[in-house]
This record gives structure tokens, C-alpha cells and sequence, in this order.
């Protein structure tokens, strides 16, 4: 495609910019630098913006000048962050109300029984995590390593399994696969295309002058919803294809 129309560069975070819950590298820190001096970007993430700060700000080593062209939607696009003056402050959140962080709680035990989920023999953390504008379920817990949450569930089947039950006995809400062993949930109506919904309306980017980078972008994914809006997506296996990915849109030989 033709890259030099494109604007902005939207992206996933866990497994599209940096290995699941990791910080990125180096190098993605420099070629996003680099990506910076010509075109917006904006990351859309599952994760809460603690964790934006862990992976993604506390790796890159750009000046203020280009921060200010970085636009972070956590929470998958549930809150908005961007940098000004005195560093990065939230735009705006979408939280979820107690009542409806109760519902989801309560779902969950019925929806894992139906689905034939059995727990592991150990979990890393939590399994289920109030994010604020997000209610996140991992599998093996929040903190699980990265080598046996990429070998639990590698073609989606035993989440798709629970997200069939969530839909049945959760009206109102958004219910997508993240990351490896992830599934999240917001109100109906706020998912990843909410967050191209956002860019337009703040900063008048039209779909045409996007591009989506994403490793979620099957159905049933957290980056599906960007697909279905109408903004030309590209699927990327991890770090190592976005990092090409975005070499070719900056005009540098991969």
C-alpha cells in the first residue's frame, strides 16, 4: 500500500510492540523514535496504563517534541493518555460502574464450569483483574510467565470456549480475546474501534490516513474491532514482523 498517505500508525501493545507484559527493546524504541519525526502514532492495549509505562514509556528515548506526537489508549481505548508540559495525564476514562464489575465477577464462575475449564495446578497472580474501565481474565493468572501462557491456549479454542458462555450470560458488554491467555471486558460498545473513533473526532485523522498493526486481529480478537471499522489492518506475528512492518512504512529497508 501506499504508505506516504497514511498519518498515523495505530498499534496493539502486548505481542505487537513488546513480548506479552515485557518492556520492548531497543530497538523497537528507536525505530518508533524514528517513526515519530514523520507521522503520528497511537497505541491501543489491554493492559492499565501502569503497564503502558512499564513496556512502552519507560523503554523509548525520544525528546518531548515527538512524545507529543505518541497518543496511549489503554484499557483497549477505555481511557486516553498524552503527553504535554508536565509529561503524560489522562484525557479521559471510561470506568465501569461497581454494579457492573459485580455482574462480570459473578459470570465468571458459571461461564468456566459450562466451558469445561479446569484451573492449573498453580496460578501467577490473580486470575481475574478489576482494571477500572476493564475486568480482565487471565488464565493462569496476571503474572504467569510469557513461555507457559504462549503454550496454554496457542489457537484460542479454550478461551473461545468461555467467551461463548460470557456471551450468553453477559448483556451490555464487550467481551474480546488479548494477549495469550487473556480475555477482556468492557462496557458494550467501547472496544478498539472505539479508540479510532476517538482519533477522528480529537485529531480529524480519517480511516484513510491509518494504518492498524496488531497480532489479535482473528474473530473473536481484541484488534478484530478495528478490522470491522474499516481501517486497513496488518497482522503481525510478534516484535520482530512489527519492527519490519514499520522499517517499510518509515521507508527503511527491513
Amino acid at each position: 500500500m501506499d504508505y506516504l498517505k497514511i498519518k498515523i500508525v495505530v498499534t496493539d501493545l502486548d505481542g505487537t510492540l513488546a513480548p506479552s507484559k515485557a518492556a520492548m527493546d531497543d530497538e523497537m524504541s528507536e525505530i518508533i523514535c524514528e517513526l515519530l519525526s514523520s507521522k503520528d502514532m497511537a497505541v491501543v492495549g489491554g493492559g492499565f496504563y501502569s503497564q503502558f509505562q512499564k513496556q512502552l514509556i519507560g523503554s523509548l528515548k525520544c525528546p518531548a517534541e515527538k512524545l507529543g506526537r505518541l497518543y496511549l489508549f489503554p484499557t483497549n481505548a477505555t481511557a486516553f493518555y498524552r503527553f504535554g508540559e508536565q509529561g503524560w495525564y489522562k484525557v479521559y476514562s471510561e470506568d465501569l460502574s461497581e454494579e457492573q464489575k459485580k455482574l462480570v465477577y459473578s459470570a465468571f464462575p458459571k461461564a468456566l464450569e459450562l466451558a469445561g475449564f479446569k484451573n492449573p495446578e498453580k496460578l501467577y497472580g490473580s486470575q481475574l483483574e478489576d482494571r477500572g474501565t476493564q475486568i480482565t481474565f487471565s488464565a493462569l493468572g496476571q503474572e504467569a510467565p510469557l513461555e507457559l501462557k504462549s503454550a496454554w491456549d496457542p489457537n484460542q479454542q479454550k478461551r473461545i470456549a468461555i467467551k461463548i458462555q460470557l456471551d450468553k450470560l453477559l448483556n451490555g458488554f464487550e467481551i474480546r480475546l488479548g494477549g495469550t491467555t487473556s480475555i477482556d471486558i468492557t462496557r458494550a460498545g467501547i472496544d478498539k474501534a472505539y479508540a479510532i473513533r476517538k482519533i477522528t473526532e480529537i485529531f480529524g485523522y480519517s480511516k484513510s490516513e491509518m494504518i492498524f498493526i496488531g497480532d489479535a486481529l482473528y474473530d473473536g480478537g481484541n484488534d478484530y474491532a478495528v478490522k470491522l471499522a474499516g481501517v486497513e489492518s496488518l497482522a503481525t506475528s510478534g516484535p520482530e514482523e512489527t519492527k519490519s512492518i514499520l522499517k517499510s512504512i518509515i521507508g527503511i529497508n527491513p
